[in-house]
């Protein structure tokens, strides 16, 4: 067959739900484990620019691995390089204020704070698409803040606010990755998407590293080494959930996170959360389950309408 001809994977996979249930409770486990080794390359010399560029190196044959295996190199084409590109550099400074924000704060402190995104989503689709929100996702997004507000505490020294800053910063921008890639998504694959970006990235990255690249012992380059490979099954564990089952059964995995961001804190860095984190993290995850159940009934309501107009 020819290069970039039609193969059987450019068809949507088989529904497995429990599959893409466990893989997505893989790539929990597998994100948790990679913000600690960013966290603890940290205390090592290891700065952010490093971190980002393996992680990213991980990422691209991750990537190049999952296409070459499904849809084929010839799926890569676009006619938007520009989209792309600017994706790859909103995505990269996301990327860079998540690990900055995991350096300045307690795991489950910065888990439970990234957790705000589906919020920031809502808003960004509401102002920037023009997507018409209900009651119920207002709602949500408010009780999401008041979450986010009982653990920050602000004034309270119990969170640092520079952390913090950091982390909801990182949420939004995120947040205004998935609208670009909601945007995308109209023209383009999810394999093609995620190759531009890993690969692209490390153009800048490569760049930057002739200026942030350190010398480092046996120990630091075995987690830089170790980065690159989590961040790379990361990724693939992360599509392969998301072809295997709906976004709305996978996504609400992603808050175990937590639960392995409290262990590895205590167990790499003696960190414990405080208190108040048991309160809010609970407003933040339900807040972020309702948004995702309205998305799914919103989805599936236009879905039978359509249907129902259907000429028979």
């Amino acid at each position: 067959m020819a290069a970039g001809g039609p193969r059987d994977t450019d068809r949507p996979a088989e529904q497995r739900p429990l599959a893409g249930i466990a893989l997505r409770l893989l790539t929990a486990v597998l994100l948790a484990v990679m913000f600690a080794l960013v966290k603890l390359g940290s205390t090592r010399g290891v700065n952010v620019v490093e971190s980002l560029f393996y992680r990213q190196c991980g990422s691209a044959l991750a990537a190049t691995a999952f296409v070459a295996i499904g849809p084929g190199f010839g799926s890569l084409r676009t006619k938007r390089v520009g989209a792309h590109v600017g994706r790859m550099a909103l995505g990269l400074t996301a990327m860079a204020l998540n690990f900055l924000a995991f350096i300045l704060l307690p795991l489950a402190e910065a888990t439970t704070i990234g957790f705000s995104v589906p919020i920031f989503s809502v808003v960004l689709a509401a102002l920037m698409l023009g997507e018409p929100t209900g009651k119920w996702r207002w709602g949500a997004v408010a009780a999401g803040f008041a979450g986010v507000l009982l653990i920050v505490q602000p004034g309270s020294g119990g969170v640092p606010l520079l952390g913090a800053s950091v982390a909801l910063a990182a949420a939004l921008l995120t947040a205004s990755v998935t609208i670009v890639i909601r945007k995308l998504g109209a023209t383009e694959r999810a394999a093609t998407t995620v190759f531009w970006f890993a690969v692209s990235s490390l153009v800048p990255l490569g760049l930057l590293m002739l200026w942030f690249a350190n010398s480092h012992d046996a120990a630091s380059w075995a987690l830089l080494a170790g980065l690159a490979v989590v961040g790379g099954l990361a990724q693939l564990t992360l599509t392969g959930a998301l072809r295997l089952a709906p976004v709305a059964l996978v996504m609400p995995m992603d808050y175990t996170s937590l639960l392995w961001a409290v262990l590895l804190g205590e167990w790499i860095f003696g960190e414990l959360p405080t208190p108040w984190i048991w309160v809010g993290a609970p407003i933040i995850i339900a807040s972020g389950l309702v948004i995702v159940w309205r998305e799914h009934r919103l989805h599936r309501l236009a879905a039978l309408s359509a249907e129902a107009a259907a000429p028979t």
